[in-house]
């Protein structure tokens, strides 16, 4: 027998046992005692040029075109469902789409959900491993997570549940949350949890988290605000200090804050661009948390439809268009870092002649960051909110969509990721592998 075949003989049996190996791995992880090393696909890590991200890897410019899926470590906790969380990786790297937003965070389980962290410095394994398996899938598909640490609002715990774990405990903090931002005991649980996960050790891949080039960023929370400090002192020192201890344990990912983008009162000038007089009140500031030493980029919401309910179709777009300029001009002027856009969401309920008022809204989005990708400028990529998967509708809010069942929406997602793929492509061979992919027969 020739030598190439008999290579090929030996190697089906391998390649089966692997691949059902594999299957059982990623199925039945949990009840599997013998060590499997899994081959995992290379990627680099992210860092920045100024208002630029870039590819550590090739040093080429790195745009995003993302979305969120806030579920997926939830959804990861059974074998059941793990299926569910692969196929939103899949699919989102089916659109081209490069950079999921994720939790990484649910804590106590007070409002039903599964905790990963039940009391300060407690975690329940189960949950992590679950975290562990979304990390690892997302490196399968080549995706890259940015992963939210603690959330603003009471949903999965957030900042009031370890303001309840602090008055449990016997310390005496006042009743607001906003505690949690200035109380040292406070800052020590949030700061063991910051460690717990940077240190955490992939129980699939056995990679630490903190080496982790599936890993995008760190959020240090999602949506902050503090109400009782409206001038904004303690949520910028809070910034501060944790941003500084995140890079203290690991200097190789990004950092963001999780901003909404609201402009506070110290940036007066910039009050016109906010969606109201609120906006100002609610103890961030844009412009000074973003320019803070450890944060690597700017992080900016856009949702027009609860912002400003009652304007028109014309005035929302009109809104969205002056909100972009004004942070993309700011990140590239003022703050010389990167603006990503991490959570743009719009109403699937109006329509106008036929066509959803959500994607006329999102196509400015899109333009937006395709005209600042085509300048290189800050404007560094869009993430919608949110994507979702047959089977878990109960994660979903009236911003959430199953993007195949929505055929225009679905052009408008892979025509971005395309067109920003193909500005950066570099000779023949790679414009070839783009246009017999997913991008073939688009015109952008």
């Amino acid at each position: 027998m020739w030598n190439g075949e008999r290579s090929k003989v030996y190697s089906r049996p391998i390649l089966g046992i692997l691949s059902v190996t594999a299957i059982l791995y990623l199925n039945f992880g949990d009840k599997i005692h013998f060590p499997i090393i899994l081959w995992q696909p290379k990627l680099s890590f992210i860092g920045t040029n100024s208002s630029r991200f870039v590819d550590k890897g090739n040093g080429e410019f790195f745009f995003v075109n993302g979305w969120n899926s806030y579920w997926l470590m939830e959804e990861s906790v059974r074998a059941s469902s793990r299926s569910k969380v692969s196929e939103m990786l899949r699919r989102g790297a089916e659109m081209g789409m490069t950079v999921c937003r994720t939790w990484a965070f649910s804590d106590g389980g007070a409002d039903g959900s599964v905790a990963l962290q039940i009391y300060p410095g407690v975690f329940d394994e189960r949950v992590f491993k679950a975290l562990d398996f979304v990390i690892f899938e997302a490196r399968r598909y080549k995706i890259r997570l940015i992963l939210s640490l603690v959330n603003s609002l009471n949903a999965f715990g957030g900042k009031d549940q370890y303001v309840r774990w602090a008055r449990e405990a016997g310390v005496n903090v006042t009743s607001s949350t906003d505690s949690f931002f200035s109380h040292p005991i406070i800052k020590g649980y949030f700061k063991n949890y910051i460690k717990s996960i940077l240190k955490r050790t992939n129980s699939f891949s056995k990679v630490k988290y903190s080496e982790e080039p599936a890993i995008f960023a760190w959020e240090l929370m999602n949506e902050p605000r503090c109400l009782s400090s409206s001038s904004g002192p303690a949520l910028q020192s809070w910034i501060a200090e944790m941003a500084a201890y995140i890079k203290s344990l690991d200097q190789k990912h990004l950092v963001t804050v999780g901003l909404e983008g609201f402009y506070g009162p110290k940036t007066i000038e910039r009050s016109e661009v906010n969606p109201g007089q609120w906006a100002a009140s609610l103890g961030s500031d844009f412009l000074q948390n973003s320019a803070t030493e450890h944060i690597d980029f700017a992080s900016v919401h856009a949702y027009p439809d609860s912002w400003i309910p009652n304007a028109t179709l014309e005035e929302k777009a009109n809104y969205l268009l002056h909100w972009m300029d004004s942070h993309i001009s700011d990140g590239e002027y003022v703050l010389k870092k990167p603006v990503l856009f991490t959570e743009v969401g719009f109403s699937l309920q109006g329509k106008k002649q036929g066509l959803y008022d959500r994607n006329l809204l999102l196509k400015i989005v899109y333009d937006k960051i395709y005209e600042s990708a085509n300048k290189t400028q800050a404007g560094a990529g869009a993430l919608i909110w949110q994507l979702l998967v047959e089977g878990v509708e109960q994660y979903s809010d009236e911003f959430s969509l199953v993007a195949w069942e929505h055929p225009s929406t679905y052009k408008l997602i892979l025509e971005q990721s395309c067109r920003i793929r193909h500005m950066f492509e570099k000779g023949e061979m790679n414009r070839k592998i783009h246009h017999s992919g997913p991008c073939s027969g688009l015109s952008y």
